[in-house]
């Protein structure tokens, strides 16, 4: 269908996101269709009949525009040029398109009024302003670009507009020049989805890289356009925001993008032609009032493609939300977001929480370690003196008063060979947190004799698996045997001593 209707692929697939396939070959369809010409009656030199009556005269066929309008006429033929008439000359009138009546009539002017129109050229909006406005009040007509501010002059001039005054600015740096006013229109600058009939060159060159940023610059020049307004105004403190594209980027986005971020709200636009806005639009969920935004599509309403919201001042005072540079909208609902936060926080809380638990049983097992550590120093330190102190001798009386020596119990050796031990220091303990067996037998076959050798503890020992630190050795200089062997042996003299002491 892109291919046959001359349009890019990227444009067809964003045509599709908005409509069902039926209705987007109806608005394809409808944008290949020309549409009548239309006027506006300038009521500040004639009259709408007066008017239609002398374009008659020519030959012009017409018709009014429909019963919401009161200003404008319908071309279907005319045999001569529309813009080259003598009345067109005189400024009774002025070539403008149907949809960007409902701007300005969403704007509502009155008299002595002060307005801006931070987007005017070529003018068509500005001089139905002034018409409204009866050629009282205040008006300033802006626009970036200087070369198009000359066909506004002139349409001024030949309109015979007398309260306006034009200014060359950027609409994002206008509010630093001029504040107060009672209403602003903006118009802003888009992708022109909604005039293709009147420009093919649309269906090619637009991307949707150009929605993206233009619908930047659009935020951008909304949020000055509510600061260049006055909430205090008696009459006034109204912005409405236009576009002649049916993007949802550059319109309930943009829109809901100043809800947030101004203290504004959406009222009524006014018009009663025209379908609502998008309240969601895909993932992106939109303000509810969003739905008081108007919507107009060729192939609805007979006319080019254009959006209208208008907003309600209340207060001038910036919050704190209003200092966000940030402008990219992930278009999620409060309570979507709501719901992200929470869920991302009570992720950072188990986090958290694993952490300080992590750390916390990392710290007891360094206590208990150094614990056992302290404890096993203490029983090696016994264990030393005991192994270099002199064998005791006890006497037993004789018989005739003489003492005869007494051999002290042999002591088995404490120390294994070097190999041996070096051996145990390579080679795991598979039963290092096993108990020993009754009768104090070890069942390691690292452990040697029945005695279990000399090194002994008093009680407690140092638990099988702590942490002790390097390898300590002896009074003698040799390595101490492994902590597992050290455990097992003090166990075993812990049982002999105690059989001792019963004899």
């Amino acid at each position: 269908m892109a291919s046959y209707f001359g349009y890019n692929r990227e444009l067809m697939v964003l045509f599709l996101q908005m409509f069902s396939p039926a209705e987007c070959l109806e608005f394809i369809e409808a944008n290949e269709q020309p549409r009548p010409l239309v006027i506006r009656a300038n009521t500040l030199k004639t009259r709408r009949r007066d008017l239609a009556q002398a374009l008659i005269q020519r030959g012009v066929n017409l018709d009014p525009l429909a019963k919401w309008s009161k200003v404008g006429l319908k071309i279907y033929d005319s045999p001569v040029p529309i813009g080259a008439t003598p009345e067109y000359l005189a400024g009774h009138y002025m070539l403008q398109s149907a949809s960007s009546f409902g701007p300005v009539l969403s704007l509502a002017p009155e008299p002595n009024e002060r307005i801006l129109d931070m987007c005017a050229a070529p003018g068509g909006k500005t001089t139905y302003v002034a018409q409204l406005m009866r050629n009282s009040g205040s008006l300033v007509a802006n626009d970036l670009k200087k070369q198009r501010l000359k066909a506004t002059v002139a349409n001024l001039h030949r309109l015979g507009v007398k309260n306006c005054a034009v200014a060359n600015y950027d609409g994002r740096k206008l509010p630093a020049v001029f504040t107060g006013f009672d209403r602003v229109l903006l118009d802003a600058p888009c992708t022109g989805m909604g005039v293709i009939a009147r420009d093919p060159s649309i269906k090619t060159q637009k991307t949707e890289k150009d929605v993206h940023r233009l619908a930047h610059l659009q935020k951008e020049l909304l949020l000055a356009a509510i600061d260049a307004v006055d909430a205090k105004s008696a009459s006034g403190g109204v912005v409405v925001y236009s576009t002649c594209s049916v993007m949802v980027e550059e319109n309930e986005a943009v829109v809901d993008y100043a809800l947030r971020k101004r203290a504004v709200k959406l009222v009524d636009a006014g018009l009663e032609h025209g379908k609502p806005g998008f309240t969601r639009y895909q993932q992106q969920r939109f303000h509810p009032s969003v739905g008081l935004t108007r919507r107009f599509y060729p192939h609805v309403h007979n006319m080019d493609g254009f959006f209208v919201a208008k907003f309600k001042k209340y207060a001038n005072a910036l919050t704190h939300r209003d200092t966000d540079d940030n402008i990219e909208d992930d278009g999620l609902s409060k309570r979507a977001k709501r719901k992200l936060q929470a869920a991302n926080q009570q992720a950072s809380d188990n986090v958290q929480a694993n952490v300080d638990e992590d750390l916390s049983a990392a710290s007891e097992d360094e206590e208990e370690a150094q614990g056992s550590s302290s404890e096993e120093e203490e029983a090696d330190d016994e264990n030393e003196e005991e192994a270099v102190a002199p064998p005791v001798v006890a006497t037993k009386p004789a018989s005739k008063g003489k003492a005869t020596p007494t051999a002290a119990p042999k002591a088995t050796p404490t120390a294994a060979p070097k190999a041996q031990e070096a051996q145990e220091a390579r080679a795991p303990n598979k039963f290092a947190n096993k108990k020993p067996q009754k009768g104090g037998k070890p069942f390691n076959k690292f452990q040697g004799g029945k005695s279990g050798g000399g090194t002994t503890a008093k009680s407690g020992g140092g638990r099988p698996g702590g942490f002790t630190g390097g390898r300590a050795t002896t009074a003698t200089g040799e390595p101490k045997p492994p902590k597992q062997k050290r455990f097992m042996d003090n166990k075993m003299a812990q049982v002999r001593m105690q059989k001792r002491q019963k004899k």
